[in-house]
């Protein structure tokens, strides 16, 4: 894990990896084959945003919550369901994620489809077996991770926008339209997970809700733009298939420079959010920065 502002996530994501090894299946485990196509992509390396913010959030609420790092694991199955499905023949048709051959490559169609439908599975399976959350509680994170994955202003939402947008003339009503649900869903629900599973009162969830949904879009302008600017070798994906698939940009809609900028401001909105909870947020204003400051 890399640092900023003095803060290093290493010992956040060995924390996350164990718990991810903890809930999945041994690849020893019947059928083999599912369980190794499960944590072939759960361990390809990816960045560990979504729970290093539920960790976090959780942190600026109620520092030394107990567990919160399974109800995290939750979330990263579900992004990595996502994007197993993302990079099926029928939807993105990619060939390299997170610098490895997709899970489709390595083990094959069907079983990349039964990998992603498993981790979603897993992932709500986790929360009903929260071992140190009320059952109100476990109630209330199910709710919130499924409607962030779902259709209505969710992430399946945003990538059926997102498909049927390919080709069409960019607008920036449809953009916003597309990411606040593909990205910044599950981005703000990682930041309010971790605020729930800690108690946060009221006005804590709401500036934690504010800072995810300035994250969130942060996140996808910054993605975007290096989709034009990086390689594939430094992405770790298929760099410039946004352009190709005539997909609906920020730099498609607003050009290079303006989306920049726009990234920028929704990282300072980011951070004007967390104001009220003083040092606590130090985590998630380092992982803020890191979000904008991104080359991969």
């Amino acid at each position: 894990m890399r640092t900023a502002e003095g803060i290093d996530f290493t010992v956040l994501g060995a924390r996350i990896d164990s718990a991810l090894d903890r809930w999945l299946p041994l690849e020893s485990a019947e059928p083999q084959s599912i369980h190794r196509a499960m944590r072939y992509s759960v361990f390809a390396g990816g960045k560990r945003i979504r729970p290093l913010l539920c960790l976090s959030a959780a942190e600026a609420v109620r520092p030394g919550a107990e567990g919160v790092e399974d109800a995290a694991c939750a979330l990263e199955f579900i992004h990595t369901y996502s994007l197993i499905h993302d990079d099926l023949p029928a939807l993105d048709n990619d060939d390299l994620r997170r610098g490895r051959p997709t899970s489709h490559k390595v083990f094959g169609e069907a079983m990349a489809i039964l990998a992603g439908d498993a981790l979603l599975t897993l992932a709500f399976e986790v929360l009903a077996k929260l071992p140190f959350a009320t059952a109100e509680t476990s109630a209330a994170l199910t709710l919130e991770l499924a409607t962030a994955s779902g259709t209505v202003g969710g992430m399946i939402g945003g990538q059926v926008h997102d498909i049927e947008g390919e080709g069409r003339a960019p607008d920036a009503k449809t953009l916003e339209r597309i990411h606040r649900a593909k990205t910044g869903a599950l981005l703000r629900c990682a930041v309010r997970m971790g605020a729930i599973y800690a108690g946060a009162s009221a006005e804590e969830l709401a500036a934690l809700t504010a800072y995810g949904e300035h994250l969130g879009l942060a996140f996808q302008i910054v993605d975007d733009v290096l989709d034009v600017e990086q390689s594939s070798e430094a992405l770790g994906k298929t760099a410039g298939k946004d352009a190709a698939q005539g997909k609906i940009t920020f730099p498609a809609v607003y050009g290079l420079t303006v989306s920049r900028a726009m990234a920028m401001a929704e990282f300072a909105a980011a951070l004007a959010a967390l104001r009220p909870l003083g040092d606590r947020a130090s985590r998630l204003e380092a992982i803020a920065r890191l979000v904008v400051e991104r080359k991969a």
